[in-house]
């Protein structure tokens, strides 16, 4: 596919919205939505890691746990890049399984753009738990670290960033409410 050969599922959430972990809620023919987030993404990738504050999975997986105490997307992005010696990595959130395979690939052509992070936007917004980051960001999130700011649309726009455009919100759909879910199971069996 590409030279990019990591990708990582960021499960970290307190999914206090879903009432429950939604991360281990059953998805599609797998037991769990970040079972099926892997299979999806190892199809596409190399190697294909978890981000999370504990491993709390029953299935085969290789989890990177959080290296501070925060929980958050900020604090995912810096222990992956402290765990792995990857150059880039993908990132995708377990709650968004409508991003195919050519949403991602569409993000991934730009890959030479010289960019911290490569990230889509939909008509709703920024999209930042769906795309590339690269080492380069870091010095910049160890930044907003410090200052206890741990929103990553912040650090995109203090970054380098390349966002890539898409027509429609729904591949972008998250799993944030049990009706969310509900709908999502229902709109996966019509496909």
């Amino acid at each position: 596919m590409t030279k990019t050969t990591y990708a990582v599922i960021f499960a970290g959430g307190k999914s206090s919205r879903m009432g429950e972990d939604k991360a281990l809620l059953p998805f599609a023919t797998y037991p769990t939505l970040a079972e099926f987030q892997q299979s999806k993404l190892s199809s596409l990738f190399d190697e294909v890691y978890i981000s999370a504050k504990e491993n709390k999975f029953d299935f085969d997986c290789r989890v990177i746990q959080d290296s501070y105490t925060e929980s958050s997307p900020l604090v995912g992005l810096i222990s992956v890049f402290e765990t792995l010696k990857a150059e880039e990595v993908f990132i995708l959130s377990v709650d968004a399984p409508f991003v195919n395979k050519e949403t991602i690939e569409k993000l991934l052509a730009q890959e030479e753009s010289g960019c911290d992070a490569i990230v889509a936007q939909s008509p709703s917004g920024v999209q930042p738990l769906c795309g590339l980051y690269k080492r380069s960001i870091l010095p910049l999130a160890y930044m907003q670290l410090e200052k206890e700011n741990h929103r990553l649309g912040d650090l995109l726009h203090l970054a380098h960033t390349l966002f890539v455009a898409f027509d429609e919100d729904a591949p972008f759909t998250n799993l944030n409410h049990p009706e969310e879910y509900q709908q999502a199971l229902k709109r996966f069996e019509n496909r």
